[in-house]
C-alpha cells in the first residue's frame, strides 16, 4: 500500500534541465533590471534627467521597458508552473517562452549596444546589471528551446488545418 503524497507537495521531477536552465535566466533578468545597467563617465553626461557621474539601473532609466522585462522574467516560471501542474497546451511548452526571450534579447542589445541612453551616448558605459539581464535572456532562450525540442510536435495529414 503506497503513501499518498501530501496536499501542496510539489513533483519537481517533472522539470527537465531546459526548465531549470530557462528558470535560473528567468531570474536573473529579474534581478538584473534592478541593479546597475549604465554608468555616466563625464560630467557633462546626462541619463535618466540627471546631470554628472552615476550608476543607474534599467528600473531607473526604462520607463515601459522595465515592465516589459519583468513581464519576460515571468515567462520560464510560468512555463514551469504549466508543466509542475501538467496543464495540456495547443502549442508546444517552450514555444511562446521562447519568443518572449527573443524580444526581451532584442531589447536589451538594443538599448544597451544600439541606442544606448544618455546623452553623450559614448560617455555612458555598461554596468553589470546589462550583462547579467543579457546573459538571463540568452539563458531563457536556450532553455525553452530545449524543452521544445523534447515535446513532439503532432502532426496532421496533409490537407486539414
Amino acid at each position: 500500500m503506497s503513501k499518498p503524497d501530501r496536499v501542496g507537495r510539489v513533483d519537481t521531477s517533472k522539470l527537465s534541465r531546459g526548465e531549470v536552465i530557462a528558470v535560473i535566466g528567468g531570474l536573473m533578468l529579474l534581478v538584473g533590471v534592478f541593479l546597475k545597467w549604465y554608468a555616466a563617465v563625464s560630467v557633462n553626461a546626462t541619463i535618466a534627467g540627471e546631470k554628472g557621474k552615476g550608476s543607474y539601473s534599467a528600473w531607473d532609466v526604462h520607463s515601459i521597458m522595465r515592465f516589459l522585462l519583468i513581464a519576460a522574467a515571468l515567462a520560464p516560471l510560468i512555463l514551469a508552473y504549466v508543466i509542475l501542474r501538467d496543464h495540456q497546451l495547443s502549442w508546444p511548452r517552450g514555444e511562446m517562452t521562447a519568443v518572449v526571450a527573443i524580444a526581451a534579447i532584442g531589447l536589451i542589445f538594443y538599448n544597451g549596444v544600439v541606442d544606448r541612453p544618455g546623452d553623450p551616448s559614448g560617455e555612458i558605459n555598461l554596468r553589470l546589471g546589462w550583462y547579467l539581464a543579457f546573459v538571463g535572456a540568452i539563458l531563457m532562450l536556450s532553455g525553452s528551446v530545449m524543452r521544445q525540442q523534447e515535446t513532439e510536435m503532432r502532426r496532421k495529414p496533409p490537407g486539414t488545418m
